[in-house]
């Protein structure tokens, strides 16, 4: 069998990728002296945190399966998706291991910075827009541009509950969710 380099390339910029975007901030906090309590990296879901990240996802999630439901129909592109065993646990491990990595990166480290230098107002739409855009790189399609609106959920709920831990919470609903039910 010949070893597939550009693939092992691609795996092994994605995985140095992961680790920049995961471990940084909390190298940054510390070459700082700064808390990384001041980024939201100290996880913990303060007093209604479950319930705002929980209605949160019900809220966005219910409404968009509806429409997942109705794509084929209206734009004629494949609806909701049947993936074998291993393909599934492969897509739920890497989501859930993305809404770690980016919430610590996009959330915790970034939108802390924007906030820092003009407020939430800007910091919020801004790390959101970032995340969308991050997202062209994995897979180039308009419909990856639709990641900054559950990146303005994540940036409220990192930014009221003081911890990027509900934002990951949603965010990894939202990859689970998207497993089965995102239009393809």
């Amino acid at each position: 069998m010949i070893p597939n380099f550009s693939a092992m390339a691609s795996a092994a910029a994605g995985l140095l990728a992961a680790a920049f975007m995961l471990y940084f901030p909390y190298i940054w906090c510390g070459r700082r002296g700064e808390p990384e309590e001041a980024y939201g990296l100290r996880w913990f879901m303060g007093e209604g945190a479950w319930e705002d990240a929980l209605l949160l996802s019900a809220g966005t999630l219910v409404p968009l399966t509806v429409l997942s439901l109705c794509w084929p129909r209206f734009l004629g592109a494949g609806g909701p998706f049947c993936p074998g065993l291993w393909d599934a646990l492969n897509m739920l491990g890497g989501g859930l291991a993305a809404a770690f990595i980016e919430e610590t990166f996009y959330r915790g480290w970034l939108q802390t910075l924007f906030v820092r230098r003009w407020g939430p107002w800007v910091a919020v739409p801004l790390a959101s827009l970032l995340f969308a855009l991050s997202h062209l790189f994995v897979a180039p399609s308009w419909l990856r541009l639709a990641t900054f609106f559950p990146g303005l959920v994540m940036g409220f709920l990192r930014h009221h509950h003081g911890s990027v831990l509900p934002a990951i919470l949603y965010h990894a609903i939202c990859n689970v969710w998207s497993v089965w039910w995102m239009p393809r």
